[in-house]
């Protein structure tokens, strides 16, 4: 019998994302891969999501990434409104066996809440577990709703409440390049959102102090275009001021930026994203917060691109410091690291990202799929 599970992508942006996207990007490289293991699979998505599934859920119009760093009172409608869709599917749309989560809190809460009308739902959980310990620590998924972690070391900094309702740890992965040829360049990359946990500040500091030239790639405010975000500000537009990634940008990674040795070229995907990529010495990660999953460094490290980063999160567990990249906490270190790039093979960084393929992260979740549906956590 053919398994049907309804995907849930949240309202933040389309899939694939025209440029930054995470989670996004994990759903767009998973869903093929279900498919292609005989799963039909039901979107619930953005209207401007483009992505090839059985079926959809198109609930706002748009992504919202934009306001998803507002304050609570001025975005809490939009991940409700989102799931008010997809509520309404899963009442109206026979044959949905099991529901895939990607939406933080909200998402398990309304399908906790529905009981039995809704079908067993897996949540995966994208972010630091160290955060909405008051829901974590108190939610009862009741048998029916369970997570799974992106990695271990995200697992160890959950709640005991939520690690007992976790079937499992089913990392990241990327689709590997269809061929392995770099052509090195003299630049390092940042490749992630414009904002303080991911240390783009951090950065441009380290990247001067060792006389590298560093290109910055990643949305403000769910901005990509440099001219756009410019344009912006310069009206006055609602949704950018006060923004708090906004303010990050203005006052702490702006103004140190020449246009020649430290750039900001905006939210990269495509081909523009792998020519940077590929021309990198080095992807940088002076990440300040316990990053869980880290598709960047996969992907880096899946083109032969050695990684450089801070020891938080996940990075421990996917760089090998001395073989792959090196982790350093301190900002000197970090610069010094800069300059022993060429001691680093190619060729092991390749071979560290092979254990994380697509294939392998749809299989694993097919596995808690039917765990689930086998009474899951009972």
């Amino acid at each position: 019998m053919t398994l049907t599970v309804l995907l849930n992508a949240g309202p933040w942006l389309p899939v694939p994302p025209r440029g930054y996207g995470g989670i996004e990007s994990v759903v767009a490289t998973l869903v093929p891969e279900l498919r292609r293991a005989g799963v039909r699979v039901v979107l619930a998505t953005v209207g401007t999501s483009t992505l090839p599934a059985d079926g959809y859920v198109r609930t706002l119009p748009d992504g919202r990434l934009a306001q998803v760093a507002r304050p609570y009172n001025l975005v809490s409608g939009i991940a409700h409104a989102h799931m008010q869709a997809v509520v309404r599917a899963l009442r109206t749309e026979r044959g949905i066996d099991v529901v895939h989560d990607h939406l933080e809190v909200v998402g398990p809460a309304v399908l906790g809440a529905m009981g039995d009308q809704a079908p067993p739902t897996l949540q995966t959980l994208h972010w630091d577990l160290a955060k909405h310990r008051d829901f974590y620590s108190a939610f009862d998924g009741g048998g029916r709703v369970a997570f799974a972690a992106v990695s271990q070391s995200q697992l160890d900094r959950a709640p005991e409440n939520l690690r007992n309702q976790t079937l499992g740890v089913v990392p990241l992965a990327v689709p590997a390049p269809d061929d392995v040829q770099v052509e090195r360049g003299a630049h390092v990359l940042v490749l992630a959102r414009v904002t303080p946990d991911k240390g783009q500040d951090v950065a441009l500091r380290v990247c001067r102090e060792a006389g590298v030239p560093l290109v910055l790639a990643g949305p403000v405010a769910g901005v990509d275009d440099p001219t756009e975000l410019e344009r912006r500000l310069a009206a006055g537009d609602p949704e950018l001021t006060g923004h708090p990634d906004v303010e990050y940008f203005r006052e702490h990674v702006a103004p140190h930026l020449d246009g020649d040795r430290a750039r900001w070229v905006g939210g990269v995907s495509g081909e523009a994203k792998e020519r940077l990529l590929r021309s990198a010495r080095a992807l940088l990660t002076p990440i300040r917060w316990a990053e869980p999953g880290g598709t960047a460094v996969v992907e880096a490290l899946a083109r032969g691109i050695p990684v450089v980063g801070t020891p938080l999160g996940v990075l421990p567990s996917i760089v090998q410091h001395g073989v792959t990249g090196y982790l350093a906490e301190g900002e000197a270190e970090l610069a010094e690291w800069l300059g022993k790039l060429d001691d680093l093979d190619p060729a092991a960084c390749r071979e560290a990202a092979r254990q994380w393929t697509p294939a392998t992260m749809a299989a694993r979740y097919l596995e808690l799929y039917h765990r689930l549906l086998d009474g899951g956590l009972r």
